[in-house]
């Protein structure tokens, strides 16, 4: 499992993390199963973990008033997973992290990942990077949002995150889009005929 996290780490910071470096990072985490429909954080409590997801797909949601559901974020593979802001400010989230399949993770607290940033200086560069990523990811989603058409989004999932389309049931890729399951699949229907 380890050594997911350190290929990633080497990916991200275009260097070799030194194992001695390395042993600093591998007794942060706790391998952790988490089990299909299992929650890695509730709405109303604090996110206690940050995980590193070695196998498996997990989504963090919320539902509003009305009971509808509505996906603000996927994590597959060689992808990180929490409530950032309940993580960081330790907060009530106001999301539910669940996983859509049987998860395989290196877990981790605020506490150890503070304690990474000082001690690895290949950590802190990677962590500095997944906050770039986090920020961009986060922009382009708002101006999607806010600027595209419902054919435009699914267009923009397809060509930034394929696997998305492969491993999601529709009614949760519509969610994610902010469309309704109907909307997504007459846009399908439209693009497939084309």
């Amino acid at each position: 499992m380890y050594q997911a996290l350190r290929t990633f780490i080497n990916s991200k910071t275009g260097l070799k993390i030194p194992d001695e470096e390395f042993k600093f990072v591998e007794a942060a985490f706790t391998p952790r199963t988490i089990k299909k429909k299992q929650f890695l954080s509730h709405e109303g409590s604090v996110c206690q973990h940050m995980v590193f997801i070695v196998k498996g797909a997990m989504r963090q949601y919320t539902i509003d008033d009305r009971g509808v559901e509505h996906i603000v974020r996927f994590g597959l593979e060689n992808w990180w997973m929490s409530d950032r802001e309940s993580f960081s400010m330790l907060t009530a989230s106001i999301y539910n992290i669940d996983a859509l399949e049987d998860c395989e993770v290196l877990a981790t607290t605020k506490e150890k990942i503070t304690y990474l940033k000082e001690q690895s200086l290949h950590f802190l560069k990677m962590a500095h990077v997944l906050d770039e990523n986090h920020y961009i990811a986060n922009q382009n989603r708002i101006q999607a949002n806010i600027s595209f058409t419902a054919e435009e989004k699914f267009q923009q999932l397809m060509k930034t995150y394929p696997e998305f389309i492969r491993r999601f049931p529709q009614n949760m890729l519509a969610s994610y889009l902010g469309l309704s399951p109907e909307t997504l699949s007459r846009i399908r229907k439209q693009m497939l005929s084309k």
